[in-house]
């Protein structure tokens, strides 16, 4: 029984260890996919309507009994949540990591963790006292999050790894400065554009979480998702996506990105999240951020040929301190908090009166 309920509470971190893999993943393989000139809107629109496919009519099969009934009101929560977290946040993060590269898609997301903390005080789902310490090291640390995202968006910097030995007769020629300026100005585009897509997941983590209390059968929520992102980035992809031959997939990098995309990106990863949101909340989630800048390094090193650039590995580790220390403090309150609640039930067992109305109060 001691063993089961270990494995039980490490279930949701080794589930999110894995996302983060498949999250890298797909980044790195859809960067190879838009190299071979794959449209990014058509590549989010495939992979969510094969997802589609397979999620709506699970949904009603699985646990059919236990579904709670569907209203107009709750599938316009869906489709708000689609938009969010498909049509902004996907699109942004193709768009981007197409402008930039993986590595840099991975460490922009370390940006998530502040952003949801920021939209929690917006809120009011999270207390903020400006005296309290803790508070002020949420603060600090939000900034310092945003300080380093700026790092990696503006600052790229010279290129790690490259060997000293190697002579000058074999260092390729100069770049001309018009091909230089525009090398940066795409970085700079897809680092904002990455930047968007973070605060678009920080509202699709922080909504996920509010609508899963109303709702908690996370499959249909899932389904829904899928089937209203898929519809939504179709018109999105037909008023900027032109080319009919755009349309038309080759059976190679391509087909493989999609199916990846589709079956781990979507299906396994949408699933996932929403169990671990629904098991331990949407800042245990986020703080799995910073494990991705160190995947996507080595990912992209290895199959894409990426060169890290000094700019990303300072701007990561200046996002990854910030966001440790928001929690850090996050976690000193919640030890706080259940310390209060222990000292008030054994108060109670000596005080008749405490304990009746500690039972008010949770009534």
């Amino acid at each position: 029984m001691g063993l089961r309920t270990k494995l039980v509470e490490i279930a949701p971190f080794a589930v999110m260890v894995v996302l983060e893999c498949l999250d890298v993943g797909l980044t790195t393989l859809s960067k190879a996919a838009m190299s071979k000139g794959m449209s990014h809107f058509v590549f989010v629109v495939y992979s969510n309507a094969l997802a589609t496919l397979i999620l709506l009519p699970s949904s009603f099969i699985i646990n059919r009994s236990k579904r709670p009934p569907l209203s107009f009101s709750l599938l316009c929560k869906f489709f708000l949540l689609s938009l969010a977290g498909i049509t902004v946040m996907q699109n942004c993060v193709f768009t981007g990591v197409s402008y930039s590269s993986p590595t840099l898609g991975s460490a922009m997301s370390n940006l998530v963790p502040a952003l949801t903390f920021l939209l929690a005080v917006i809120f009011r789902m999270e207390k903020l006292e400006l005296r309290s310490l803790r508070s002020q090291i949420k603060i600090m640390g939000t900034l310092v999050s945003i300080s380093g995202a700026m790092i990696v968006t503006f600052y790229k910097g010279p290129a790690i790894g490259i060997d000293p030995g190697q002579s000058l007769k074999n260092l390729p020629p100069p770049e001309p400065l018009s091909s230089m300026l525009t090398k940066t100005s795409n970085w700079v585009i897809g680092g904002l554009l990455l930047a968007t897509a973070s605060l678009s997941l920080a509202v699709w983590t922080t909504a996920q979480a509010a609508i899963l209390k109303g709702y908690p059968s996370q499959l249909t929520i899932v389904s829904f998702y899928c089937l209203f992102g898929t519809i939504q980035c179709t018109i999105l992809s037909s008023i900027l996506e032109r080319d009919p031959n755009a349309w038309r997939l080759r059976p190679d990098i391509e087909l493989i990105a999609i199916l990846y995309s589709a079956i781990f990106g979507s299906v396994v990863t949408f699933s996932g999240l929403t169990w671990c949101i629904h098991k331990k909340g949407p800042v245990f989630v986020a703080m799995f951020k910073p494990l991705s800048i160190a995947i996507a390094a080595l990912m992209g090193n290895i199959f894409l040929g990426d060169t890290l650039h000094v700019g990303s590995v300072i701007g990561a580790v200046v996002i990854v301190a910030g966001f440790y220390a928001v929690m850090w403090a996050q976690s000193k309150e919640e030890e706080n908090g259940k310390s209060q609640v222990n000292s008030l039930l054994s108060s109670s067992q000596n005080s008749p009166l405490l304990e009746s109305r500690i039972r008010d109060h949770d009534v």
